[in-house]
């Protein structure tokens, strides 16, 4: 049985990730999360109980706390999704990104390079260490037919991406300077259950239900390629358990598009699946607004190395997986939605037992 810690496993994606583990496999996860913002204890709900699961709030910056967790729990897989992810954010304040993404994975790595000079032998040949990184790191393409691809050179744009980036790098000279076992996976815009509503499906799908204004950057010509999280989740524990040290997978889902088709097509699943009582399409809701600096025009992943290599190809599609989503949010809008609008869930944490 694999021991695996993930860090970050209360939000969006980390969340996902431990579903999956729990719910599909025979391994065991600890959970360190320092529940900021965008860490719920809701999103772990459907594993909670399980004697395989076991949460910490712990900061990755705390190196005596990261110590303590590996020394108890003996991983024998790291997945690092924790970071600060939101561009506007970054724009906003980006010194929580510098602390986070770089300095917390420094953090981690240290602690999992004394950790793993602990091991012997058998226990370092089956030991990783799995950074979960974005294919904002690359910036953007400038032609339709081109994509990014393990050996595309970084050139982020915003100080979410650079500082990303950095950390994508701290990784890899680990490997290299002190032989840690590390994978990086850079992946494409991620959608689904569970997201935080500042992002744009989540937001656009809660906006039209309240009456209020869709915000689109610019004309909304933006390309981004979607992947479902379910299908990323089933992804990153393939590379983590099965992918090779020092190598680094790109994980896409064939779904490009446009950021003004994303928010039509939510306005025409709620026209289908909760009409307006006035019989008007939420379409009448777009608004366009200024674009944000270094706003980056297309994203776009070969995910062919890891379909070639491993044999992962995503199982939904955009219009499958986008369908699901709105489904979801309709039917979690008065609980899971309402209590993260409201700021509930993060009163409701606080008695909650967080170490189990």
């Amino acid at each position: 049985m694999n021991r695996i810690i993930v860090t970050g496993g209360a939000g969006f994606i980390g969340s996902a990730v431990v579903r999956h583990i729990v719910g599909e496999t025979d391994d065991a996860v600890c959970v360190i999360d320092k529940l900021t913002y965008a860490g719920n204890l809701e999103n772990l709900a459907p594993v909670s109980r399980s004697g395989r699961f076991r949460f910490e709030k712990t900061d990755i910056c705390d190196a005596a706390e990261l110590d303590r967790i590996f020394a108890d729990f003996r991983p024998t897989h790291i997945m690092h999704l924790a970071a600060e992810s939101h561009v506007d954010r970054s724009i906003d304040g980006p010194g929580e990104f510098i602390r986070t993404n770089i300095i917390g994975t420094y953090t981690l790595l240290e602690a999992a390079r004394k950790y793993f000079h602990s091991l012997d032998d058998a226990e370092k040949a089956a030991f990783r260490f799995h950074h979960i990184s974005t294919d904002e790191v690359y910036g953007d393409l400038e032609g339709p037919e081109d994509f990014f691809r393990e050996t595309t050179p970084y050139a982020p744009s915003s100080p979410y991406s650079a500082s990303k980036a950095s950390s994508d790098h701290l990784v890899r000279a680990w490997k290299r300077t002190f032989g840690l076992p590390t994978l990086v996976t850079n992946c494409s815009n991620n959608y689904g259950p569970y997201h935080f509503p500042e992002k744009l499906i989540p937001l656009v799908i809660l906006h039209a239900l309240d009456g209020k204004e869709l915000p689109v950057y610019g004309e909304g010509l933006q390309i981004r390629d979607w992947l479902y999280v379910e299908d990323h989740a089933r992804a990153l524990y393939l590379v983590a358990t099965r992918g090779v040290p020092g190598e680094t997978y790109n994980i896409g889902g064939h779904n490009e598009k446009k950021n003004i088709e994303v928010v039509k097509t939510i306005c025409a699943l709620l026209d289908e699946l909760r009409p307006r009582a006035d019989g008007r399409s939420y379409a009448e809701q777009i608004v366009h607004v200024k674009d944000r600096p270094g706003h980056d025009l297309r994203y776009a992943i070969d995910p062919s190395k890891i379909g070639r290599e491993l044999g992962w190809t995503p199982r939904e599609t955009f219009e499958s997986g986008i369908r699901k989503t709105v489904q979801w949010y309709l039917d979690h809008r008065d609980s899971w939605c309402a209590r993260v609008l409201n700021g509930a869930y993060k009163m409701e944490r606080l008695g909650t037992g967080e170490t189990k």
